[in-house]
């Protein structure tokens, strides 16, 4: 079955793809201190992908988001296991939390926080897993 394309849909796709993702990096940048983090983020971002496969398919999926489903999932989840492992290692406790702060010029000074590197493997978990299934849904019909 030959699916119709939407020059509307594609061209809004286009256009509010970069907005969503900025915001979605915000609410993961932001999300130890305040509402949001990886998964808040990696769903807003998935939001793009969903909006991709509406307009084209397994195929546009695959052209936003050219690296596998499984390799997006497994790296988060080895991002989040040695974020929550090295404190431990380093004699804390497991997920204990550290910051280091940064003086940037003409920005200032920046806490980044050990959280956020947990969040990022939550936000890549959660986007590999919309990718595996969007990319899934269609191919039996090809079949």
């Amino acid at each position: 079955m030959k699916m119709r394309r939407s020059v509307i849909l594609e061209s809004g796709v286009a256009v509010a793809s970069g907005p969503i993702l900025v915001f979605s990096i915000y609410l993961l940048a932001a999300g130890h201190n305040q509402p949001g983090g990886g998964f808040a983020g990696g769903l807003v971002a998935a939001v793009v992908v969903l909006l991709a496969w509406a307009a084209g398919g397994p195929d546009s999926v695959r052209r936003v988001v050219p690296v596998s489903a499984s390799v997006l999932a497994g790296s988060g989840l080895v991002i989040a296991a040695v974020t929550g492992l090295v404190p431990m290692v380093l004699g804390g406790s497991l997920l204990e939390s550290g910051y280091v702060e940064v003086a940037i010029p003409w920005i200032g000074d920046i806490k980044l926080v050990s959280a956020l590197g947990f969040d990022i493997g939550v936000y890549l978990v959660v986007l590999g897993m919309v990718v595996g299934l969007l990319t899934s849904l269609g191919q039996e019909s090809r079949r």
